[in-house]
């Protein structure tokens, strides 16, 4: 049984638990932010393709209560501003998880998403005792990049054809934090001014491989 979801707050921005009721204005929001989000959005090689957005709230808690996940809503004064969510929660050995999340279009550029991601990774950290915290990014999502660059993620390889994207197979850089590499919380670090400055620094040849075709073999 998982604890319960926690609400994080810092200044005008909250994080805080997905609700049912929620479904309406997560729907309104997706579809308001289509052609902002298409490029970047998740989707099943074997799906549909179609919203079922109260459907999707319900995985997501049922992930909560079982601990897996914590499925949360971004908001900035109080309006809906986007989705973070923290899966693949996994303790003993390994004690890691998984960041992905999305915001509006008209709440880009306000800090929304670095400082969601600070909060529930410091979250993570102590709350939870996790050691390890990871975010995969498609190469050319420069604002996501963005964010791990504020945040002092460490850069550490090339996933190919790691997460289905758009529709296809797409390439993703990973970057990732462990506990003790941070020294004080993410959120501090960041808004102190002591992120490493090249921490998430891609080689170069890595970026070179990700704008290339992967090989592919006759019958595959």
């Amino acid at each position: 049984m998982g604890a319960p979801l926690p609400t994080l707050n810092d200044g005008r921005i909250t994080l805080r638990p997905v609700k049912l009721r929620d479904a309406r204005a997560l729907e309104r929001e997706l579809l308001g932010n289509r052609s902002w989000l298409r490029a970047w959005e998740a989707t099943n090689p074997h799906g549909s393709g179609q919203f079922d957005v109260r459907g999707s709230i319900r995985s997501l808690l049922a992930q909560g209560r079982q601990g897996t996940g914590l499925p949360l809503i971004m908001e900035y004064d109080g309006q809906f501003a986007g989705q973070l969510n923290v899966s693949g929660i996994v303790y003993g050995s390994v004690s890691s998880a998984t960041l992905g999340y999305w915001v509006a279009e008209r709440f880009a550029g306000r800090n929304v998403t670095p400082t969601c991601v600070a909060l529930v990774t410091d979250y993570c950290f102590g709350e939870l005792g996790l050691h390890r915290m990871e975010i995969c990014i498609r190469p050319s999502n420069a604002p996501s990049l963005r964010i791990v660059e504020k945040l002092g993620f460490r850069y550490e390889g090339l996933r190919r054809r790691y997460i289905h994207i758009n529709g296809e197979w797409a390439d993703h850089f990973c970057f990732a934090l462990v506990r003790e590499e941070v020294g004080e919380t993410v959120l501090s670090r960041w808004q102190n001014h002591r992120v490493p400055v090249d921490a998430c620094v891609i080689p170069e040849s890595d970026r070179r491989a990700a704008a290339m075709p992967l090989r592919t073999y006759p019958g595959r």
